[in-house]
């Protein structure tokens, strides 16, 4: 790092110099007592002027003119004398600081927390001489010595005497302590408190992040596995049903698959009637404490599906690909043996992606509870013009905050897993999924300075249709469940505390980079030839 050192200039701009105060409060005096005596003369005159010339007009407007200029030059007195006492005060409280700086000095002298710098180069003995205050650093807690090499946030300046002979012994000292806390509308909470943040010598800084590089590590072995896969494909019924046997015999795991696909098994083989499944909505609400793992043998549409299967917590899913693109699905299907023993065995890197929790609340309910079931979205929630021909006319509110009004097709609110879905199409950024926030992108917005948002995870961002539009919006969730909103209602949207694990072929960074370069084929083109001008 570079060397540097800090000048000090008291607060008279002189460097502490006392002389030229001195000299400007006798000035300020003198002057002082010149503008009384002028004061008086006036008023003197007023009194022998007034009686004998007290029926001319012209002298009546002169006398009157005296008496402001006598007020203004009192003003004027008391203004400076003010002044010239507040200086007074202010160095009074300068030379009892200094006192006090230098006792500290000859207690640190004693006792020996700093050494001087008497030793030092020449070059630096020049620089010494030049500044009345010096920095002092402290390393690991310990007593160091004199340094100009860098600055913290819990070393303060001291004053130095200047004939003092070892140049600078000031004593270090510690900024108040003090604690940060997170608060969500108002009210301080736990929620966010996945960052750790130490405050330690008055110093900012994260010691953990939640978008840090996540191992899952197995306390037990699992137990029960739940397999969700694409419909009408002839290559995944195959490799479910050879998957499935192989979960049992060779693991002895419990499998769980969807109605449907228990048909085809036992379709195939009655030997598959140790298959477990469900009957209705409300025993799938209760798969989540039975299932330690979660197949997928699609592609990113199929662990939408099997996300939104789970209304609270989801298990880890090990997602298979065998759809188009696979943003989400790093494991082959040919090699699902092995990564199965991996992941059964563990641990295992994991990528946590964030889900939104939306609600509608209408416009004839009284309270925000009288809403729309809660809906959980893993890549967006859209809300567009649907087949009318008018532009679409939302306002936006960021926790209240009015945020703007999108007048276009319409208005995209994603996840950071979403970001290389429907938001990139239109012209949303790509964004790492374990970057936690909430894209905010319009849909053909009919302006031409409406740019894309990244808000933060922590806000409440409300979408309302007002009452002066021509037309009404509709909403859709993850492409399904398409609602209407009529004037007057609103869509809810914040970061729910359940986020969805997915497990990582390499590690979350390097899965993400490579699904956008085999998928998007990103930034790829010809290399430049080496062979032109130089």
């Amino acid at each position: 790092m570079s060397t540097y050192k800090l000048n000090h200039t008291d607060s008279f701009g002189n460097g502490g110099d006392s002389n030229n105060l001195r000299s400007n409060q006798e000035n300020g005096f003198g002057d002082l007592s010149s503008l009384a005596q002028s004061e008086k003369a006036v008023q003197e005159f007023l009194i022998q002027q007034t009686p004998m010339q007290a029926n001319d007009d012209h002298l009546i407007e002169f006398s009157e003119a005296l008496r402001t200029v006598a007020k203004a030059l009192r003003g004027s007195s008391e203004g400076k004398a003010l002044a010239q006492a507040e200086a007074a005060e202010w160095k009074r409280r300068y030379e009892l600081e200094r006192s006090k700086n230098l006792v500290l000095l000859h207690k640190a002298t004693s006792n020996g927390v700093c050494a001087g710098e008497s030793n030092n180069s020449n070059g630096m003995m020049d620089q010494s001489t030049k500044s009345p205050r010096r920095l002092h650093v402290e390393e690991n807690g310990k007593s160091g010595r004199c340094s100009l090499e860098r600055i913290c946030a819990h070393e303060v300046l001291q004053d130095c005497e200047p004939n003092s002979p070892n140049g600078c012994n000031n004593k270090l000292k510690r900024k108040a302590s003090f604690k940060l806390s997170w608060g969500c509308k108002g009210q301080v909470n736990d929620q966010h408190k996945k960052e750790i943040v130490s405050f330690e010598s008055g110093n900012i800084t994260t010691a953990d992040r939640s978008s840090k590089q996540i191992s899952l590590t197995w306390e037990s072995n699992p137990q029960t596995v739940i397999i969700f896969t694409k419909p009408n494909s002839t290559s995944v019924r195959v490799l479910s049903v050879e998957m499935v046997r192989w979960l049992r015999d060779h693991k002895g795991l419990n499998v769980y698959v969807e109605p449907r696909v228990k048909a085809e098994l036992l379709s195939e083989s009655s030997s598959f009637d140790f298959v477990q499944t469900w009957e209705d909505d409300k025993e799938i609400s209760l798969l989540h404490p039975k299932v330690d793992l979660v197949i997928t043998l699609g592609g990113d549409g199929t662990v939408l599906w099997a996300a939104s299967m789970f209304k609270g917590p989801v298990p880890p899913i090990v997602p298979f690909s065998m759809g188009s693109l696979g943003f989400m699905t790093p494991f082959h299907s040919e090699q699902y043996r092995d990564c199965l023993e991996s992941v059964l065995r563990g641990p295992i890197s994991i990528t946590l992606r964030h889900r939104l929790q939306c609600h509608i609340v209408r416009d004839k309910a009284r309270h925000d509870y009288e809403t729309v079931e809660n809906m959980l979205v893993l890549n967006e929630v859209t809300i567009d013009r649907g087949i009318s021909s008018y532009l679409t006319n939302l306002e936006c509110y960021c926790d209240n905050s009015f945020v703007t009004c999108v007048q276009g097709d319409g208005l995209i609110l994603s996840t950071t897993s979403g970001s290389t879905a429907y938001s990139l199409a239109a012209g949303g950024s790509m964004v790492h999924p374990q970057v936690p926030g909430i894209l905010f992108t319009p849909i053909c917005p009919h302006s031409l300075s409406f740019r894309p948002l990244i808000l933060p995870d922590h806000v409440t961002v409300r979408v309302q249709v007002p009452f002066n539009s021509r037309s009404s919006a509709w909403v859709s969730f993850d492409g399904k469940g398409r609602k209407q909103l009529e004037a007057g209602d609103a869509l809810v949207c914040s970061m729910a505390p359940w986020p969805v694990s997915t497990a990582c072929q390499v590690e979350s960074t390097n899965d993400f980079l490579r699904s956008i370069h085999d998928g998007l084929h990103w930034n790829q083109r010809k290399i430049q030839s080496s062979d032109g001008p130089q």
